[in-house]
């Protein structure tokens, strides 16, 4: 790595200490920035990185709500307005006990270059809470969304920034959310996309980040002449994004075997389809975040606190959380075969698991291409938000596909260019800064 590279590095990490999901994100992109930087020495000269590392806005603030027993609680609340020199900020809002201000900025700087992917002007964002939704009543989760958005309104908007769900913000949370808001500013905007279809919501939302993860599988796979049919696949989690995952490769004729969650993994030889995949949606509103149930149901296999990626498939796909995929699990998956590798989570192969990978010459694609759709999907709500015009979900489907296709062939046609043929990673990077780099030049100093 370059010595510019390695003091921009260096001098991160002096800034943001105690974030590693952070550093690690922004280790990764300078990794494949080196060859433009080389080319283009103008980014340099405008210190295009040094302002895309540091995010524009970080809101914290405190969330003080009341249990149903009238015990008082204090979560802290936060939203990181990262980029917005392509269009508002876009990003999810995570409620779990795991969000610190490094996930959100590891999740926000991904969001930059993932949003600038999808080509609909969408600039990069995140936010979230220390606040568990799981175990809580509804009025409990109402009131803390209500105490969250109370303080959230003042710093978004339709143009501004608009947030969506992610880990723990369903459609109950986006609802309380959005309803706060209409409350506060006395308008109905789209302000919040993952909406109920009734109030403008956009069909195929919930499953659009899986599908769109298949999508890319798919385009992936005709590089060597091959397709998902046929093909053996190892899921990881069993919300949104593995049940949309799930439900896509069995439509194209692919068989999934795995499932997991904190508790361990499922491994179903059987194949998970039909009335399993419905099974997923009632583990979900169950609230209980484990699979064993699942094994319980349908006689698969439980593997207690394992991950799947042990398990002899053709296609890896982890859909769960960051750095759930190790170096060790990727030599345990190479040993055994696999051809492809897609993230469909946000960064949850670490880089020496990604590297492992690059070495022996897997297809691996990183989640800010391959999970776009999601994000995608959001932006068609908005589209269709500002149009007043809801879309079928054949129409919403065949625009996620194509966008999905679009950013697949960005990311090969890039990485070509750039004199590394193949590699997913360095090609998403490129393009993903090269959109915004030349917009903050054409904008100037800010």
């Amino acid at each position: 790595m370059s010595e510019y590279l390695q003091r921009l590095l260096a001098d991160v990490k002096a800034k943001n200490p105690a974030e590693p999901e952070y550093l690690q994100a922004v280790h990764e992109v300078a990794e494949s920035l080196e060859i433009v930087l080389e080319k283009h020495p103008e980014y340099k000269h405008a210190k295009i990185l040094e302002r895309m590392v540091e995010p524009e806005r970080s809101i914290t603030f405190r969330v003080p709500w009341m249990d149903d027993q009238g015990e008082i609680h204090i979560n802290r609340g936060y939203r990181i307005e990262f980029n917005s020199t392509i269009g508002p900020y876009k990003g999810g809002l995570r409620f779990h006990p795991s969000v610190t201000m490094s996930i959100l900025k590891f999740l926000g700087f991904e969001q930059t270059f993932k949003n600038s992917l999808t080509t609909l002007p969408m600039g990069g964002g995140k936010g979230g809470s220390d606040f568990d939704p799981k175990g809580k009543s509804d009025n409990e989760v109402m009131r803390f969304c209500q105490s969250f958005m109370t303080e959230l309104f003042r710093h978004i908007g339709p143009n501004t920034d608009v947030p969506a769900g992610d880990i723990g913000v369903g459609g109950r949370e986006i609802g309380f959310l959005f309803g706060q808001y209409k409350r506060l500013k006395n308008e109905f905007t789209g302000v919040l996309t993952g909406k109920g279809i009734n109030w403008g919501g956009s069909l195929i939302r919930p499953e659009a980040t899986g599908f769109g993860g298949v999508y890319f599988v798919n385009e992936m796979l005709k590089t060597i002449n091959e397709s998902i049919e046929g093909k053996t696949f190892a899921v990881s989690g069993f919300g949104n994004v593995a049940w949309g995952a799930i439900t896509k490769i069995n439509q194209l004729g692919g068989k999934v075997l795995t499932i997991s969650g904190p508790d361990g993994f499922i491994y179903d030889k059987a194949g998970i389809s039909g009335e399993k995949i419905d099974y997923l949606l009632e583990m979900r509103a169950s609230a209980k975040d484990t699979v064993k149930d699942y094994s319980d149901k349908f006689g698969a296999e439980f593997h207690a606190g394992k991950r799947p990626w042990s398990v002899k498939v053709d296609v890896a796909m982890p859909c769960a959380t960051q750095n759930e995929l190790d170096a060790d699990n990727a030599k345990e998956l190479i040993k055994n075969g696999v051809k492809c590798v897609c993230e469909v989570a946000n960064m949850p192969t670490t880089l020496e698991g990604y590297h492992t990978f690059r070495e022996a010459g897997i297809l691996f694609a990183p989640g800010k291409a391959a999970n776009a759709g999601g994000v995608a999907t959001s932006g068609l709500e908005m589209s269709q938000n500002s149009m007043r015009l809801p879309w079928s979900a054949e129409e919403v489907d065949k625009r996620l596909h194509e966008i999905m296709v679009r950013i697949h062939n960005t990311c090969i046609e890039t990485s070509d260019r750039f004199g590394t043929p193949g590699n997913y990673v360095n090609g998403a990077n490129i393009a993903g800064f090269l959109k915004v780099a030349d917009a903050m030049m054409d904008q100037g100093l800010v």
